[in-house]
């Protein structure tokens, strides 16, 4: 299959069956989250259109942008709602690079016929093993003994705290609360989760319900999935039940935090510290009032931002577009059912 010249507005048509792809990542977002390798490989299924700003398209810009295009490649960021798939009658497939895909209204999508993909979830053991970097810090204050020295300041020597023997609260028990669970006992922690829609059959992992998993914890960590029924999941009531030592960590997504009950419980010295890298900020990220406290510790959303989980992520956009040319569903569709517009 030749290849074909990625170019930055539509053009002529090439590649296999004369596909026109958007994708719709900026400079900024393909130099963290869709690399040259990918973007060869993409190059080589049809003619790639690229978005040459960082802004994300807003949804007039992006049917601009796409009003030639089959298949849209979408970063996280670009939402689609419902006009956008009205106002593009040859679009085919609304392929997205994450696995969050809140921000696409897929049943216009679905009215419209236009199928709508998920990204697998690459960066399981990137956000679990940040976790555990969260656990570390947390315990030990290494970036606050860093924050004094870069300031010129003495740190304060303060006593800390062993992993070992500690109990870890996770709450969420998908792929990477296994992951992190793992970890976790390899650590000699006990572990202690909450999901009512998962059956724990590690023995050694200790399902509980949520009272008993904040009341016991001294580390609890979010990992639930961000749904109308977690939304400020933890929120006044839930921190009051947790240890006046015990720490929480957030890496779901800003929605299950109640962040002003978060902020006084910090405050006021009724939870010993947080850690997040994720919030109500833009683009998922922790919230400047949050981060700014000195007993909290923020990251910029890297929690899925390491080589690996991003060029998985980037490399099954490719892989899903191959097998859509092919005639096939590809993994991770979300409304095949609702699909017409074939290739």
């Amino acid at each position: 299959m030749a290849a074909c010249a990625i170019v930055a507005v539509p053009r002529t048509t090439c590649g296999n069956g004369h596909v026109r792809i958007l994708l719709t990542h900026g400079p900024a977002m393909r130099r963290n989250y869709y690399g040259e390798a990918a973007l060869t490989q993409l190059s080589q299924l049809g003619e790639v259109v690229l978005h040459e700003r960082d802004e994300p398209l807003d949804a007039e810009a992006l049917v601009a942008a796409a009003r030639d295009a089959d298949v849209i490649v979408s970063d996280r960021q670009t939402a689609a709602p419902s006009a956008v798939f009205a106002a593009l009658p040859q679009l085919r497939a609304f392929l997205r690079v994450a696995v969050d895909i809140r921000n696409i209204d897929v049943a216009a999508a679905s009215a419209a016929g236009i199928l709508v993909t998920r990204s697998k979830p690459s960066f399981v053991t990137a956000v679990a093993e940040l976790a555990l970097g969260f656990l570390v810090d947390l315990s030990r204050g290494i970036s606050r003994s860093a924050a004094d020295y870069h300031a010129g300041r003495v740190p304060q020597a303060r006593m800390g705290r062993e992993l070992a023997a500690s109990t870890i609260g996770i709450i969420g028990y998908g792929a990477i609360g296994r992951r992190l669970a793992e970890l976790a006992l390899a650590l000699g922690m006990r572990v202690l989760v909450a999901d009512p829609y998962v059956t724990v059959v590690d023995e050694r992992v200790h399902q509980v319900d949520l009272d008993r998993l904040l009341m016991q914890s001294d580390h609890v960590v979010c990992l639930a999935v961000a749904t109308e029924e977690t939304e400020k999941l933890i929120d006044a009531a839930a921190l009051a039940r947790m240890k006046r030592d015990a720490v929480f960590i957030n890496l779901s997504r800003g929605n299950l935090v109640d962040e002003a009950a978060l902020a006084a419980a910090l405050q006021e010295g009724r939870i010993a510290g947080a850690a997040m890298d994720v919030g109500r900020a833009g683009d998922q990220m922790p919230s400047p009032e949050l981060a700014r406290l000195p007993n909290v510790i923020a990251t910029p959303h890297i929690g899925g931002l390491t080589p690996q989980a991003a060029e998985g992520q980037a490399l099954h956009s490719v892989e899903q577009l191959a097998a859509l040319q092919r005639g096939e569903i590809p993994q991770g569709a979300v409304n095949t059912e609702s699909w017409t517009r074939r290739f």
